[in-house]
């Protein structure tokens, strides 16, 4: 498999398959460009080394058909400002306008495509589209580990027509990297915390991480489900009663893998779900009835410390609490700053997860942890153990 880092671009025109599904404003202004960021290493090798780039991505759920708020023209200053490269704009992604865009690219140039979805095709996987798109360069560079779940014309048909002039770009292989650490060769102890509201959602990854891990830490609105089932008294926090069985069975398999699972002693907890609302600590398996848990209390936010503080590999997947919220944010900020702590002391951090990933950025502590993944529903799909189309593509 070919390495960016060794390729040698001169001369050659990478197409470079990109995550730039960024969120505009009214104004069609990008409020987060976390993601185009991501991409400019992988754009600037390609150019540094006397490559050209045409860079193609998806934006939004366009119904079929140009749709102008999802063009990414709109992008293009953006796109600029952060890789400090002019960046041409062709107003298809196929046919006569693309083609000739990028066969008068010169080395250096970068071009970027209109928005693949404004066809179906990309879609569907159809590999007519997919071997458009293709003629437009002559090496393939998947970087978009936020669609490499999806088998999609653009990030794993097309590889297809790149039998060996394909490769991972530096965002998909920092995400892969990451991610292998973790599943594959970690320093144990390794821990794993899940929060967030369901345990439905993440039941496939902590059974796929039961067999890996040596702690798994649940907290979050799933916590109750895990408490009731085992008998305690949850008031009206959120709980799935179709799933107390499955909950009680999560814990027996655990205790036959010899892993330690660790849930929450003690809840905030409020009368109401709002921030306003009253407030107390209470044992998490006697809360009043009309009570609702809402983040993890301080005796747990200390047990969960000191399994942190113990850990070599630590993963993280989910909030602890409401942390949108200021008055239930402490646990999840708390943990956060163990992580940190941990980190800083050798361990190796992955955070992915759409709500980990915007508590990290919240508190301001996303480059004091070994690993931000971008991956939303990639990574939970690839620690779940499935093979990833886009993966497999430049690998086969």
């Amino acid at each position: 498999m070919l390495s960016i880092d060794s390729f040698s671009f001169s001369g050659h025109k990478a197409l470079i398959r990109v995550d730039f599904n960024v969120p505009l404003n009214d104004h069609f202004e990008v409020t987060d460009s976390t993601r185009i960021l991501a991409a400019v290493p992988t754009i600037k090798k390609v150019v540094e080394t006397g490559g050209s780039v045409i860079l193609m991505s998806h934006l939004g759920r366009p119904k079929g058909g140009f749709e102008d708020k999802f063009s990414l023209r709109h992008i293009v200053s953006t796109v600029e400002k952060l890789t400090g490269l002019k960046v041409k704009f062709a107003a298809d992604c196929i046919g006569a306008v693309a083609e000739a865009a990028a066969s008068s690219l010169l080395p250096g140039e970068v071009l970027l495509l209109e928005n693949l979805r404004f066809y179906k095709e990309e879609e569907k996987g159809d590999a007519d589209f997919a071997k458009k798109l293709s003629t437009l360069g002559d090496i393939y560079i998947n970087d978009a580990f936020g669609t490499a779940h999806r088998a999609h014309a653009s990030t794993a048909v097309i590889a297809d027509f790149f039998p060996v002039n394909k490769m991972f770009g530096y965002v998909m292989q920092g995400e892969i990297d990451a991610i292998d650490k973790v599943m594959l060769k970690p320093n144990r102890p390794l821990t794993a915390i899940m929060g967030g509201a369901k345990v439905s959602s993440k039941i496939s990854i902590i059974e796929n991480v039961l067999g890996k891990v040596n702690h798994l830490i649940i907290g979050g609105g799933m916590t109750f489900t895990f408490i009731k089932a085992q008998g305690g008294k949850t008031g009206s926090s959120l709980v799935e009663d179709e799933q107390l069985q499955l909950a009680l069975d999560l814990m027996e398999k655990a205790k036959s893998l010899g892993v330690q699972i660790h849930l929450p002693v003690d809840a905030v907890i409020a009368d109401k779900f709002s921030n306003d609302a009253l407030t107390k600590v209470c044992d998490v398996a006697e809360i009043p009835d009309g009570w609702m848990g809402l983040d993890i209390g301080p005796q747990t936010i200390s047990n969960f410390s000191a399994v942190i503080s113990a850990s070599g590999t630590i993963l993280w997947n989910g909030p602890m609490g409401v942390f949108e919220m200021e008055n239930f944010a402490a646990g999840t900020r708390q943990v956060a700053d163990a992580i940190v702590a941990a980190t800083a002391k050798g361990a190796y951090s992955l955070v992915g997860g759409g709500d980990s990933v915007a508590a990290v950025n919240q508190f301001g502590i996303a480059d004091k942890v070994s690993y931000v993944s971008t991956g939303g529903g990639a990574l939970l799909e690839y620690m779940e153990g499935a093979v990833l189309p886009g993966v497999a593509a430049i690998r086969s």
